[in-house]
């Protein structure tokens, strides 16, 4: 067999198709492989560069495939659209994978270990259950409504609705309470559940020096620090701390022409579990200068001086990400600077 280049694989559940480039960029051979004889013909493969798409199931097969000898690219998805010519099938996109890997300033994902994966689906699992949370609760405030009982959003209020449910003169039909006592011990199983997985994700962020030196910026606690070590890329990858914020999608998306900049809101693009916690803990921190009115950070005053505080937030979630690349980089803690 031709020795080749490149090796583009369009991964699946059963069969991946393969397409092998010869150095000059040609095609060498396109194969329809199984499963179970994926690995067996790349270890008969001479070393070369092993690309695919980031997608599920890429970053273990990434591990395998480097313990193999082979050098891994993983290219984001939409970078590699733009290559897929005319129609799209199994060949046109493993062709298009190749010819993405291929570009030299094209820019790949790293791949994952075991332990980010880990630590990756316990973020994951315990974002589930929140969510699983608030929409029993918002069920039940819903339900409950109906029969005049009306509650605030919040903590608070969801007592108030476990107080109705519970008191036996409250007037509500037998099947109602028993059924709002389903939910209720759905509720209390989800918040044990929520709590353990906080501890570990607490004991974890302790263990860890990393984490323990990103805490020590406002606004990032154990969950945020946790999140980072897990779907973010080595911050060496980043040439500047920028890169990293805009990686996230936290700088202004851009439309500019004819050397007339445009710049419209954020682009949102990256990794969106970081992107969200990052503005949610800028909130906090904004709440917090807000209520106290002695903010000792002048920038944060200033821009709180003449913007709306959910955009001043997004700004602070910019600058929160540049300090996570700056902290990680130099191995150094945050520190407050004063106001002059």
């Amino acid at each position: 067999m031709e020795e080749v280049s490149v090796i583009g694989i369009d991964l699946a559940k059963r069969s991946f198709q393969v397409h092998g480039a010869r150095a000059d960029g040609s095609v060498a051979y396109r194969r329809k492989l199984g499963r179970g004889k994926l690995l067996g013909f790349l270890a008969s493969q001479p070393p070369c560069t092993v690309a695919m798409e980031a997608c599920a199931s890429a970053h273990y097969r990434g591990r395998e495939i480097m313990a193999l000898g082979h050098e891994v690219r993983l290219v984001p998805p939409i970078y590699v659209k733009p290559f897929v010519k005319r129609h799209k099938n199994d060949a046109a996109d493993a062709e298009a994978i190749t010819e993405a890997a291929e570009r030299p300033t094209m820019h790949f994902v790293a791949v994952k270990t075991e332990a980010q994966q880990a630590r990756g689906m316990l973020f994951r699992t315990r974002d589930l259950l929140v969510r699983q949370r608030t929409q029993t609760i918002n069920a039940l405030r819903g339900h409950l409504a109906e029969y005049g009982v009306v509650a605030p959003q919040g903590r608070s209020g969801f007592g108030q609705l476990a107080g109705v449910i519970e008191d036996g003169d409250s007037g509500l039909p037998a099947a109602v309470v028993e059924l709002g006592g389903l939910l209720l011990g759905r509720i209390d199983e989800l918040d044990e559940k929520i709590d353990g997985l906080d501890r570990e994700l607490r004991t974890s962020a302790r263990e860890c020096e990393e984490a323990a030196r990103l805490m020590t910026i406002p606004g990032i606690g154990p969950v945020t620090a946790m999140a980072i070590q897990a779907f973010a890329p080595p911050m060496e990858s980043f040439r500047r701390g920028r890169d990293f914020s805009a990686w996230l999608g936290l700088v202004p998306r851009q439309h500019t022409t004819g050397a007339k900049p445009r710049l419209g809101r954020i682009s949102k693009m990256g990794q969106r579990d970081l992107r969200r916690l990052l503005v949610t803990g800028a909130m906090t921190v904004v709440r917090h200068a807000i209520r106290y009115d002695g903010d000792t950070d002048p920038w944060l005053a200033g821009m709180l001086a003449g913007k709306p505080k959910k955009v001043v937030a997004v700004a602070l979630a910019n600058r929160m990400a540049r300090r996570v690349w700056a902290l990680t980089t130099r191995r150094e803690t945050y520190g407050v600077r004063g106001a002059a």
